[in-house]
């Protein structure tokens, strides 16, 4: 297991790179599994608009103004952000020993945050005034779906992030009360469907004040949101981060299958769960499990890659919309509830039986998911609305 992409450089090639501390393999493996996912829906989107299924709006645009003060604040502070953390991290003394605790900390390079703030309000200032017209003009111009990826990224990672920590946090409630900060602004601590049901909801939000139908947007979305769910899991399985199987000692009875396919024992984990491992200097990551356990990252990356691969195939089939996104459901759902009896997760007790909030979850999505598919014929879209 690799904490961060130092051990993974170090171990895998014998360099050592202190600044790739500050990317933890979990982090990386999502920004991968977001960018691939992106690349995959603008894709499908523009086969849509080609077929007729999307078209543009026309949205009126002022060109020709100088920046302003909102446009000009929001640069230095994002600057200042860059600057102060991901910067300083390589200035501050001892931040290197731990960045993610430096990252989340108010530690910070105040001369650098505000020069990289400066400079980037600057950089502004300039591009806005290369193109200053003596008058500003009012033109219109057309958006297509595919154009607003960009926004339905950035609304998914912010929406996801804020959903995987609630729900983590109402699984986890215990480890919550004891420290409500602490948890709340931790980066290891993400629930998917938390994630998933929170981007949901804002993206509907965004899609019905753009006047653009969210079920066919859906529909778009569910081979990539898949295929998103199998790299992110790489994560989880490269990082160690505790997403893994209840134990497994049971001797591997398949031949042909590898015993790290079985049962694994998660050397250097993140969680930092487990005995010492020997003349270990990894630091804080010197722990495996012991004993070992089922890797259900693994299957999960296996079953999300496979579902991928079977929706990206049959997309140009359906027509209905809606369907695509109700089969998405449905199997998304399949996978995680079977996951789920394997894997290390908090129980509810209710009315006798003791399900796990992804099996509640997954369960809701299997439900929904065919509900949708049998009324999926039957929904009404405005002719007069461009998608």
């Amino acid at each position: 297991m690799y904490p961060n992409l130092y051990y993974a450089f170090k171990d895998l090639f014998g360099l050592e790179l202190p600044f790739l501390k500050i990317v933890n393999s979990f982090g990386f493996f999502v920004a991968l599994s977001f960018l691939a996912a992106a690349w995959f829906f603008i894709k499908e989107l523009k086969r849509k608009e080609a077929d007729g299924i999307f078209t543009f709006s026309e949205v009126t645009i002022t060109v020709g103004k100088p920046a302003g003060i909102p446009e000009l604040f929001l640069n230095f502070i994002l600057g200042f952000i860059l600057g102060y953390k991901l910067l300083g991290v390589f200035l501050v003394k001892g931040a290197l020993d731990d960045p993610q605790a430096f990252i989340f900390s108010m530690e910070g390079s105040l001369p650098v945050g505000i020069i990289l703030g400066l400079l980037f309000a600057g950089l502004k200032w300039r591009e806005k005034n290369k193109v200053k017209l003596a008058k500003p003009e009012q033109r219109k111009i057309r958006i297509w779906p595919s154009d607003r990826v960009g926004d339905i990224v950035i609304i998914s990672a912010a929406g996801g992030f804020i959903g995987a920590k609630i729900f983590d946090n109402l699984e986890n409630w215990d480890r919550f009360i004891q420290d409500p900060i602490g948890n709340l602004f931790s980066p290891s601590g993400l629930t998917f469907y938390g994630g998933l049901i929170v981007a949901s909801l804002a993206l509907w939000y965004y899609f019905h004040t753009k006047a653009i139908s969210f079920i066919k947007v859906a529909d778009a979305a569910a081979p990539p949101l898949m295929l998103a769910y199998g790299v992110g899991r790489i994560g989880c399985q490269v990082a160690g981060d505790g997403d893994w199987g209840i134990l497994n000692t049971h001797v591997n009875p398949y031949k042909w299958l590898p015993d790290w396919l079985w049962s694994y024992d998660y050397p250097h984990n993140v969680n930092k769960e487990g005995i010492p491992i020997t003349n270990c200097n990894w630091g804080d990551f010197c722990y495996h499990l012991s004993p070992p356990v089922y890797p259900t990252p693994l299957y999960e990356i296996i079953a999300a890659l496979l579902i991928f691969a079977f929706l990206w195939s049959i997309r140009k089939k359906i027509k209905i919309p809606g369907r695509m996104f109700a089969i998405y459901l449905v199997l998304n759902g399949i996978e995680r509830f079977f996951i789920e009896q394997i894997r290390v997760n908090t129980k509810y007790n209710i009315f006798g039986f003791h399900p796990t909030q992804a099996e509640l979850i997954a369960a809701s999505l299997i439900i929904g998911g065919i509900i949708l598919y049998i009324y999926s014929p039957k929904i009404k879209f405005d002719k007069t609305k461009p998608a």
